[in-house]
Order: structure tokens, then C-alpha cells, then sequence
């Protein structure tokens, strides 16, 4: 069998499993996979394993599949715009959040490399190094505080190395390197997340029940004080309207001789506001607290009599 003929059969096989994939699972996430071994990678699939699958492609053979399942679900033209630079995609049916702690949970330690963008800042700790002093100007190079202890070099002071978003150099690396430090994890990104047809930010997944409950409510808030101020009645302004309106109302029945139920108590309340007084609760007495105020009393007239020359 030749070469092209089984890489072709691969390429089928391949367009099949994620066109199955597509139509068996109804949310996807979008992961990146810079730096992730396989054995990494086959760690997190067992992991997953009867909760979600991952598959891993050519961005090209991705694209194309989708627009081929575009003509049964249209709605997976939305996942198009993220198929770009080195991503998988992990198919389920489960709580994406468990999902997605479960990617995140398998992240591995990795040394710096010479060129590579900084994920995290890195800083170095203040201490020894367990280098001798002949290697002091391998730290004066990087403007790194030093003094000798025990025959040893020692960090004076805390040290920001790499800042997150910078490349980073040899000597960086030369350094930690000697210094036994891996600053970096890596491991599977979740970036964004298909859902029934939607797609966001993985973020989404932070926000909590009452979290969300108090945005919802916020945003019903500026609806209705926004439908207030323009007179347009909606769903979130019509029980303030309503609300208004009775006292309205009723401000107009204590200025006339008209009554209706509901103002019925605030005039009797405007013609005789003794009588609530009387029937509001009374709060009860606690007599046990007066006996110390007698003892304070005592106490006093006794102090009144102590003389300082007796």
C-alpha cells in the first residue's frame, strides 16, 4: 500500500470522526496547544475519558469539514473565525466547567526557553544560590545584587527577571538554568468555547449563579429607570409605573373627599396618628438591668467619701 494512499485514508477517516463529533456533541471547547508534549496530551485524554474527546487537525481539513456541516447546522459558521494557529478542539456533553478545570488541572512545569514569549512574570527569589564567588560577574551582568556568604554567592533582594509578554534572552536563560528554576507551566488553553450555536470567551465560566442573578438584576434596573425617564412602559418598568400611579392616587384622595380602599388607612392615619401610636408594640421592660445601675450609685457616693489624707 503507498504512502499517499494511507494518508489519504487517514484524511477520510479523520473528515468522518469530526463530522460525527459535530453532530453527537452539542458544546465545544477551543484549545490552544503550544508547547504540549504528547504524553501530556494523552494524560489529559484518559482523564477525559467518557466525558469529552479531543481532537487534534490541520486547521485547513478543520475548516473545510465545517462548511461541509454548515449545510445541516448553519450555526457552526461562528467556530470559523477561531480555527487559527495551533488549537484542538474537545468535544462533550458534560458541565463545561468541569471540563475545563480538568484541562487545566494538567499543567506541567517547563525550563525557559531562549526566544520563547514569557506566559507569567518571573521573578527571583532572595537567598543563596549555591554558586561559588568566581561566577560573580555572570550576576553583575544582569544587574543582579549579590554578596559573598560562606563562600557563596547570595541574593540580596527580590529580582523581576522577565516581565509576561517579553521574549526571553539567553542569559535569562543561562541563568535560571543555573539556578535549577522552571518558571513556566504549559499545558492545553482554553480560549473559546462553542455552545448550541453561541460562542464565547472561556471567562464565562467564572461567573458564578449570584454573580450572574446580580448583573441580570442590574440590567433590569437600567431598563426600567431608562423606560421611566422616556415614558415607554416595558416588562421592567410598568410594576414602577403602577407603584407610582398609587401614590398618585392616593395623594389625591387625601387632598378631596373621594376615597378608595387603599387610602382609606393613610386618612385615618392623617386624621388620628395617636391611635397607631398605641397599638405599635411596646418594648419590653428588663428590670435586671437596673439593679447594677443602683450598684453604680452606691459605688459612687462610696467613692465620694474615700479622702486621700485619712
Amino acid at each position: 500500500m503507498s504512502t499517499d494512499r494511507v494518508y489519504s485514508e487517514r484524511k477520510v477517516e479523520f473528515c468522518d470522526r469530526l463530522k460525527g463529533y459535530f453532530n453527537d456533541h452539542k458544546s465545544i471547547l477551543i484549545v490552544h496547544a503550544d508547547h504540549v508534549g504528547s504524553n501530556q496530551l494523552q494524560k489529559i485524554r484518559i482523564e477525559l475519558r467518557g466525558k469529552a474527546s479531543i481532537l487534534m487537525g490541520k486547521n485547513t481539513m478543520i475548516r473545510r469539514v465545517i462548511r461541509e456541516a454548515m449545510v445541516q447546522n448553519p450555526k457552526l459558521e461562528s467556530l470559523l473565525p477561531h480555527i487559527q494557529s495551533n488549537i484542538g478542539l474537545v468535544f462533550t456533553n458534560h458541565d463545561l466547567k468541569e471540563i475545563r478545570d480538568v484541562i487545566l488541572s494538567n499543567q506541567l512545569p517547563a525550563a525557559a526557553k531562549a526566544g520563547a514569549v514569557a506566559p507569567v512574570d518571573v521573578h527571583i527569589p532572595a537567598g543563596p544560590t549555591g554558586c561559588d564567588p568566581g561566577q560573580t560577574s555572570f550576576f553583575q551582568a544582569l544587574n543582579i545584587p549579590t554578596k559573598i556568604v560562606k563562600g557563596n554567592i547570595e541574593i540580596t533582594n527580590v529580582v523581576h527577571l522577565i516581565k509576561k509578554g517579553e521574549k526571553v534572552g539567553n542569559s535569562e536563560v543561562a541563568l535560571l538554568n543555573k539556578l535549577n528554576i522552571r518558571p513556566f507551566s504549559y499545558g492545553l488553553v482554553v480560549t473559546q468555547i462553542y455552545d448550541n450555536g453561541s460562542t464565547y470567551g472561556s471567562e464565562v465560566l467564572d461567573l458564578s449563579e449570584s454573580m450572574l442573578l446580580q448583573k441580570f438584576s442590574a440590567g433590569v434596573a437600567a431598563v426600567a429607570a431608562l423606560s421611566l425617564q422616556v415614558g415607554y412602559p416595558t416588562l421592567a418598568s410598568i410594576p414602577h409605573s403602577i407603584a407610582n400611579a398609587l401614590k398618585s392616587a392616593i395623594a389625591i384622595a387625601v387632598q378631596t373627599e373621594y376615597n378608595f380602599k387603599e387610602a382609606e388607612k393613610v386618612k385615618e392615619f392623617l386624621a388620628n396618628p395617636d391611635a397607631f401610636k398605641a397599638a405599635a408594640p411596646v418594648a419590653e421592660s428588663k428590670p435586671a438591668e437596673a439593679a447594677p445601675a443602683e450598684e453604680e450609685e452606691e459605688e459612687s457616693e462610696d467613692e465620694g467619701e474615700f479622702n486621700l489624707f485619712d
